[in-house]
């Protein structure tokens, strides 16, 4: 073929991807008619579809193999809309009361197709400019909310372990007393004495995974004990501090928990705020869970004290129930981001001056996340939300009640929106306690678990509490209405009676 007719071909080239307004339009119609249909009628459906791997991937088998020819979209959207209704868990289903994510809030649904129908590349200004300047509006807002100071730096991420992350990798490049991002970990000389970093016994995984990345190692963790409220004991922490000093390492990061995953609890912030300010030391809060109800009526007092922390790490697609992925982190000293993270390559003809977040942290090419958290705020407002998640909490609360007014049930713990709890049967409740009790118990709980998830009516989680297996009820969920609630202690009790017997019978068998 001659360069001639590649030309006219080309000229005739067609997208098979490409689809006409008016196409876009009708199949987009139909489409939200499906999701609306599907939101409707979300509180009569299963939470899980309570199928095993195999059942759901053998929904797929017809189409395992890579298509040779393309297919019409209308037909391709209705299937993937059958797909996921039948084979999913709906955390926006009023009964989803397992881990920490929130019911989506629609208007972050429709924001999401907008965002995506931009398709803006928010990794610099030239690229995205509205959405550079809506993600900084965004990030003010958040500090706004939780009481963080307006004129911090910020950026959206994908969640709770990278909005950490780069608290992490802030604090290493500001405190680890050399060009550690030059030199490394090894590259300080005499100065390159071993970093470590503290927390509570209750911190969340992501700072293993933290340690691993980025070169410290999972033994630079220093796991301090926590007391009867499950919070950092700020005596400890000094004692481990200062024998770390004294055996020549190099503490430069204290990491709050602001609630925790299993049972909500708030490390003393404002007393490790100062001890770090004392100190020298970076101080970092995770409050991916529980910073949002950081102004709320009737939350955690030490909540009040994030604000004095030099980076927080929140979640607005747990609290703000923005659609999955919403993390985000909030860094007292602007300069610290571009500190830890800001290259300048000679191919990027990008103003200096602009906002440009690939200087900010990990990622060049990033989505417009802030879209539906910035919707999100506006339809609410800070009323709204506070509304909203005091709910949350009070459904909480009134759950633990609820359980300890039970004659099956043990209530645990209660704290923001989470509840452990677990079901004893009246005739062991004497031997509370002795390890062979302990034992059965701990058993008894985890198969009533599995069979609360089969049976699809609620999905709960589990936490390890002073060595006890627990059910876990977390509401961070606008859906959720007093009735769910209530209907939980008869019908766990319900399930909770059949698993006893269960494991009776397959005892005396």
């Amino acid at each position: 073929m001659t360069d001639a007719s590649k030309l006219e071909a080309l000229r005739e080239r067609e997208a098979p991807l490409e689809m006409t307004p008016e196409r876009f339009r009708e199949i987009g119609r139909a489409l939200v008619d499906r999701i609306a249909d599907r939101m409707a009628s979300l509180a009569q459906q299963r939470v899980l579809p309570g199928e095993s791997p195999e059942q759901v991937r053998s929904a797929l088998e017809a189409r395992r193999g890579l298509p040779e020819a393309g297919a019409e979209p209308e037909g391709l959207l209705r299937e993937a809309a059958d797909l996921l209704f039948a084979h999913s868990a709906f955390n926006g289903h009023p009964r989803f009361l397992g881990y920490i994510t929130s019911s989506p809030a629609p208007v972050g649904a429709l924001g999401d197709l907008l965002a995506a129908s931009i398709n803006a590349n928010v990794g610099a200004w030239k690229l995205a400019p509205m959405a550079s300047e809506i993600e900084a509006q965004t990030i003010r807002w958040i500090a706004e909310f939780i009481g963080y100071p307006a004129g911090c730096g910020g950026l959206l991420v994908s969640g709770g372990n990278m909005a950490n992350f780069v608290g992490f990798l802030a604090a290493r490049a500001a405190r680890a007393g050399w060009d550690i991002r030059r030199s490394g970990l090894a590259g300080g000389g005499k100065e390159a004495r071993r970093l470590l970093c503290y927390c509570s016994a209750e911190t969340h995984t992501w700072v293993q995974k933290a340690a691993d990345l980025f070169g410290l190692g999972t033994d630079s963790i220093r796991w301090i004990e926590v007391d009867s409220r499950r919070a950092m004991s700020l005596d400890a922490l000094r004692r481990q501090v200062e024998e770390d000093e004294r055996q020549g390492g190099r503490p430069f990061l204290v990491i709050g928990t602001a609630g925790s995953v299993s049972t909500g609890a708030v490390d003393p912030l404002g007393g490790m705020a100062a001890f770090c300010r004392e100190r020298g030391l970076w101080f970092h809060v995770d409050g991916a869970y529980g910073g949002f109800a950081a102004r709320v009526s009737g939350a955690p007092a030490e909540l009040g004290a994030l604000g004095e922390a030099d980076s927080v790490a929140v979640d607005p697609h747990k609290w703000l129930y923005a659609p999955l992925e919403a993390g985000c982190a909030l860094v007292r000293d602007p300069a610290r981001l571009t500190g830890a993270f800001s290259y300048r390559p000679p191919y990027y003809n990008f103003d200096t001056e602009a906002l440009n977040y690939f200087e900010l942290g990990p990622q060049n090419s990033r989505g417009f996340r802030a879209l539906k958290v910035w919707l999100g705020l506006r339809q609410a407002g800070r009323a709204g939300y506070e509304k909203m998640i005091a709910g949350d909490c009070a459904l909480a609360a009134h759950l633990f009640r609820l359980l300890e007014a039970h004659p099956e049930f043990e209530a645990l713990t209660t704290s923001l929106s989470i509840t452990t709890f677990r079901y004893v049967p009246e005739a062991w409740r004497r031997s509370i306690g002795s390890p062979d009790t302990e034992e059965r118990l701990n058993r008894l709980n985890q198969e009533l678990l599995n069979r609360i998830e089969a049976g699809g009516e609620v999905f709960l989680s589990n936490a390890l509490v002073d060595g006890r297996y627990a059910l876990r009820a977390c509401v961070v969920n606008f859906r959720t209405a007093p009735g769910d609630i209530e209907a939980l202690p008869g019908l766990i009790a319900g399930l909770g009676r059949e698993t006893l017997s269960a494991m009776e019978d397959r005892a005396g068998a």
